[in-house]
Parts: structure tokens; sequence; C-alpha cells
């Protein structure tokens, strides 16, 4: 390295670094620097080797190749231009930035005043300019390895009627896991060994939905109390795995990290699981105009970010963390779809989680959802038959955009969630006034309000009743108010005013009686969830009665709060689940790919009162009922297939079954035997519980 060749002009494309024909080529956009440099640095990035001019711009592109180099080279880039935040300009040549495209990245980050491109402290805030040199503390690329395509010999492909997610962060899983060998504990490894895999199998679950894996840096304040973003919500590295979850013996490696994830991958595939990641092209770590200059803000702030119209030295801040990517751009339009791309074709994903996915259809005229953006990703033959999942809000004044994605996408129903608790915590604790049974009936039928319009179908609206972000099941009926003082925020963080009652006790509690109460809620919950018309998620955890104490915004939290306690797993709730989807997967009207319809030719639903007669307006406008039913019929068929009864009060009560005779096959409570109830006979229907016959 101490004689490295002289730079040629190498391909404009693709952008980043890329090994080929003996050499490296080089190729970053910047619509608005005047010059970019390339500074190669020794293996350690501590010893800046030699500085390259790269060639360009042509076409908004600097590029250039280096031969006789290859794999392992260590660089940086630096970013000349004007610095004039007025005009939206932030380029700083002082300031060694990261490719975005990087593949690989080297270093330790912390957060340092010489990372800010203006002086921190100075009158003029970040309108001054910063002279001191970054480099030696600023994170680096490294070259990786040619491409290598993924297989898809062994990829699964569910269809959208039959997906069931599973929500679930890489360490907090196995972290704890008996069976899984300690060495493996909390990695990529660990969540594709046997024990588990045995875990998801048993389930039934189809896909796992990974909270992020994109290498990931902690924001400020938590590495001021010592804490993590364990999360990952705070992506810089789009192309690259986090290596905080891989093996200790490859964190220090990124090429073995890289190796570790897609051997991940393989195992989970080959037990026919697919896999989708949650994806946060929303905002990035450099934060408002008082965040470092780290990469996207030095090579052009003006184009990777939204800037307010009459300020162009402020950043727009429609997604709650300092910044807004302005996928709106050509160019970073293009790098979003480049990366989904590489962990699809290059690391063998299966679909995508778009974290405040509104921001990727952002305009200057608000959320579009005919935006560019969308119009390339639905065309893109890559993507065409992957998993796209948008969480459908971001944090602008019209940032709830439920029901308003396009094309195949499915999208977090938080309507779902919202009626179910309220159903099920009827008059307890701050779950409010109750949800009536008409609204429990609309959601649970897939919200055909919401996703039934163009050619949209139920399994559109993706069903939760937790995740990640708020309570766990088992907080939600444990807790009546959120306990996150452990975050260092004097609890002033996370969700106020959750859906959740405690049944007596705030906590933890010795009381039979109210154990039990809990354990039948969440085990009607568990039933209305995955039973329910749509697609439905399983937060991880919630099978096996997991809690975190209260703490509905467990972020910073990489420890025992988020870690699934195996210990003191409730096995059967376990076997609920596993029951539940094993009747989902025989009974295809509980996952019926079309909205019902009354129609010849058409699958039906049917809607009963206790009293044995279908609903009437007055019945669901009666507020003093809250027990139904609704019974399932196959298209053109003489008699219903299925039935199902809701009975959200604390008593039990006598329904009166018609159409029948029918067998009980499932009764969430554990209570009822299995006994075949005749036609006009009462069934006596336990309380807080859901019960599934079958027409026999």
């Amino acid at each position: 390295m101490a004689h490295l060749p002289d730079l040629q002009p190498g391909w404009h494309e693709p952008l980043g670094a890329l090994a080929r024909d003996g050499g490296v080529n080089f190729a970053v956009a910047s619509e608005n620097a005047t010059r970019i440099e390339l500074c190669v640095f020794d293996g350690e990035g501590q010893r800046e080797l030699r500085r390259y001019e790269l060639v360009g711009p042509h076409d908004g592109v600097f590029h250039g190749f280096l031969p006789g180099v290859g794999p392992g080279l260590v660089y940086g880039l630096r970013a000349h231009g004007p610095y004039a935040p007025e005009q939206g300009h932030r380029f700083n040549p002082h300031k060694l930035l990261l490719d975005p495209y990087a593949r690989e990245i080297v270093g330790h980050f912390g957060w340092r005043a010489e990372h800010h491109g203006y002086e921190l402290g100075h009158p003029d805030g970040p309108r001054s300019l910063d002279h001191r040199d970054n480099a030696t503390q600023a994170l680096k690329a490294r070259v990786a390895p040619a491409p290598v395509m993924y297989s898809r010999a062994h990829r699964p492909r569910r269809t959208p009627a039959e997906v069931v997610l599973y929500e679930v962060h890489v360490k907090g899983f196995s972290k704890l896991l008996p069976g899984v060998p300690e060495e493996l504990r909390g990695t990529y490894a660990g969540l594709a060994h046997p024990a588990s895999i045995a875990h998801f199998k048993r389930l039934g679950i189809t896909t796992l939905s990974l909270l992020p894996v994109h290498y990931c840096i902690d924001e400020p304040h938590l590495a001021e109390r010592g804490l993590h973003n364990y999360w990952g919500y705070n992506t810089l590295g789009f192309f690259c795995p986090d290596p905080r979850w891989a093996n200790v013996s490859h964190r220090n490696d990124p090429t073995a990290v890289t190796a570790e994830f897609r051997r991940m991958v393989d195992a989970l595939h080959e037990a026919g699981l697919e896999v989708v990641l949650d994806v946060v092209y929303n905002h990035t770590p450099e934060g408002n105009e008082f965040g470092p200059t780290l990469s996207f803000r030095g090579l052009d702030n003006k184009t990777w970010y939204r800037l307010v119209a009459d300020d162009r030295s402020r950043n727009e801040n429609l997604t709650g963390c300092g910044n807004t990517v302005n996928c709106a751009h050509p160019r970073v339009t293009q790098f979003v779809l480049d990366s989904l791309r590489y962990w699809v074709a290059e690391m063998g994903v299966d679909g995508f989680r778009f974290d405040l996915a509104p921001v990727l259809g952002r305009t200057n005229q608000g959320y579009d959802p005919n935006a560019a953006f969308f119009t390339a990703l639905r065309q893109d033959p890559v993507l065409a038959g992957v998993h796209l999942i948008a969480e459908p809000w971001d944090a602008a004044y019209d940032g709830y955009q439920v029901g308003r994605f396009p094309g195949r996408f499915l999208e977090w129903n938080d309507k779902f969630r919202d009626a179910v608790r309220g159903y099920w915590l009827h008059g307890q604790g701050t779950a409010g006034p109750g949800i009536g049974r008409g609204e429990l009936a609309r959601r649970f039928m897939a919200s055909s309000d919401v996703f039934h319009h163009g050619q949209r179908l139920p399994t559109a609206s993706v069903n939760f009743v937790a995740v990640h972000d708020g309570f766990t099941l088992a907080d939600l009926t444990s807790f009546s108010s959120k306990h996150n003082h452990a975050n260092g925020e004097e609890n002033r963080d996370g969700r106020d005013g959750e859906l959740a009652a405690n049944f007596g006790v705030e906590g933890p509690t010795e009381d039979v009686a109210i154990n039990a109460t809990r354990e039948r809620v969440r085990r009607a919950l568990l039933a209305t969830l995955l039973l329910a018309q749509g697609t439905p998620m399983l937060c991880a955890g919630d099978e096996i009665g997991n809690g975190q104490g209260g703490n509905n915004n467990a972020y910073c939290q990489d420890n025992a709060i988020t870690w699934l306690n195996w210990d003191q797993a409730e096995g059967r709730t376990t076997e609920l689940v596993a029951q539940l989807l094993a009747l989902r997967a025989a009974e295809p009207l509980l996952r019926h790919p079309r909205w019902f319809a009354a129609g010849p030719g058409e699958a039906s639903i049917a809607w009963y009162a206790p009293s044995g007669h279908e609903m009437t307006p007055h019945d669901w406008h009666d507020a003093g009922q809250r027990a139904f039913g609704a019974q399932l019929r196959e298209a053109d068929a003489a008699s219903p297939r299925l039935m199902i009864v809701f009975n959200p009060d604390p008593a039990p009560l006598p329904f009166l079954l018609c159409n029948g005779p029918w067998q009980l096959v499932l009764d969430s409570s554990g209570e009822s035997a299995a006994p075949l109830v005749l036609p006009g006979q009462p069934l006596n229907v336990p309380a807080r519980s859901l019960l599934v016959l079958r027409h026999q």
C-alpha cells in the first residue's frame, strides 16, 4: 500500500465501491459538490495513505478506478463545495465522510465535537465552519468482496393469505433461550439455531419480521447515559448488517458478519421460514441542523434531506428524529431501491417493513400514494416478488395514512389493535368505555372501511394487539400506566394513555384470581388476533407471557427487560397459539383471500345475537349487550362451515345456536369440553372467551 497506483477514470455506475478487473471502481453521487476526494487508509483506518480527486461530475456522479487493489481496502470521502447553510449547502472538506453505499464499515463510532461540520459553541451556531479534521475517529468504508447473488433454490414464497408474521428482535429472542449454545445466544446464528427454529415451527408462524438489522449508531443522549439504541431505528449503514448481533468472534470483521447473516437466512429458508426486515429510510443519525456531518449531509445536504422551504438552513422534521430523507429526489429514490435490491439479491431476504413509510411518498404537496418512489418500487423486477409492509404513519401534520398505500403493500392497522383491546378490556383501567360489537366485527373482518377500495385485498390489513413499540401482551393486562423510569427520561417518554388494564393491582401479584383473569383475557386477545381476516402479526414473547415490567418504550434497554424470559414461559399460552395457527391453516375461511360477500359464488358471513337470531340494526347499536357470534359459509354451501362466538363479559352466558349441529373445536379459556351442540340448543360460553365451532 506504500506505493498506491494513480487513479484512472472509472465507471459512473454502480454507485459505491466495486471490486472488478484487478482493481476497485468508485462512484459517488453529488448534485452540488464541486469536487470529491477519495482518501485511502491503512487496514486499521488510522493513517491516510493517499488522497485522489475523483473524475467528474458526469450527470452528478464522481468516479474513478484504482488498479492493483481489491477487497479489504479502507477508504473515506471528502466533498468540496459551498458552505452556505442558508442555501442548504453544508460542504466541509475537513470532515471525512462515510460512503452511503458502504457494504462494510470499520471503526468504532464515538460522539465527538469534531464530527460536526460547524463549531460547537460558536455564536453563529450551525452557520459557522469547523476546520478540525475528524479522519482518525471517523467511521470508514471497506471494499467488500465481489458480489455473490443469493440462490433462489430454497427460498420459500408464501402467498399473502398464508403469511403469519412474527415480529422479533435478533438478540432478544435467543439471548436466554435454552438449547442455544452460550456463544451463539443473541446472534444471527442464534436466531437460526435448531432450538429457535423448533419454536417457530411449533407455533406455526411463516414469516419472521426482524427489528432493524442495518448498521446503527446510538443517539448522543443515549451515549451520555451509557445506554444503547437496542431497537436499531437509527441507521447509518444501509448495506451492512449490524455487527452487534453477530458472533463476538466476527464483530470486528464485516465480511464475517455478512456471511453469518447470509447463513442465518439460509437456515431459516431451509426450515420454510421467510425473513422480512424492518428498514428505516425515513431519517439518518445526522439529526437536525445541529447534528453531525457523517455522510449524507457532507456529500450533498440539499439533495439528501428535506429542508424547510423558507429557511434552507433548517431540516424538515417529519419523523420526530430531526431530519427527513428526501425520497422524492431521483438520486435518493435510486439509493433506497439499490439498498432494497442488495438485501434481496445478495442477502436473500423476502421483504421489508418500512418504518414511518409515508416519508417514502412525501412530495412538496404532502403525501402522495402515486409518488415516484412507489412507481419505481412496484415496477422493479428484483423486488417484484417480495413482501412490502408499511408502518402507515409519520410525525407530520398529515402523517396518518392508514389505507392509502398502493399496490400490494400491507399496512400495520392500529385500528385493529385499539378495537380488540377496547373490546376485551372493557371497563378496566385505561381501557376506556369499551368497544361495541359493530366496531369489533369491522376490524375482525379486515377493516373493509379502510382497505376495501381499488383492488386491495383483506390481507392488506396487518393485524396486531402488541408490537415492539408499546406494552407487551402480558404488560397490557398487568399495568394501567407506563413504567419507563429505566430509560432515564423521568417516565416522560413512550406512549401515554395506552389501552391497558391491570385488573385490580398494578404489576405482578400473587392474587390467584387476578392472575387467572389476566391469563384468560390474554388468551382471548390472541384468539381474536390469530383468527381474524387479514394478516396476523404476533409480537415475539407474547406467546410465552413475556413482560417488560411495564416499560412501553424499551428502545434503549439491551438487558433482561427486553430479552425474552424463557424461564417463566407460559406453556398453556404457547400451546394455544399453536392450536390457533393450526386451525387457521386448516380452515381456508379463516384466511380468506377475498372480501366476504352475500352474492352467489362468494363466501359469506352472517352475524348472530346470543338469542340465536341474526343481528339487526338495533342489536348492533345495543350498548348493553356485547356478546355475539359469526357464521362463516363457503361459496354456494348449503350450511355454514364455522361459527365464532365472542363473550367479553366477566360472567358466562348461554348462546343459542342455529344452523347446527355444531362441534366445539376451540375454547380460548380452556374451560369447555368438546360437546356436540344440536340446533336450537344453548351453548354455555365461558366468561371472557372466544369459541370456535365447526358444523357437523
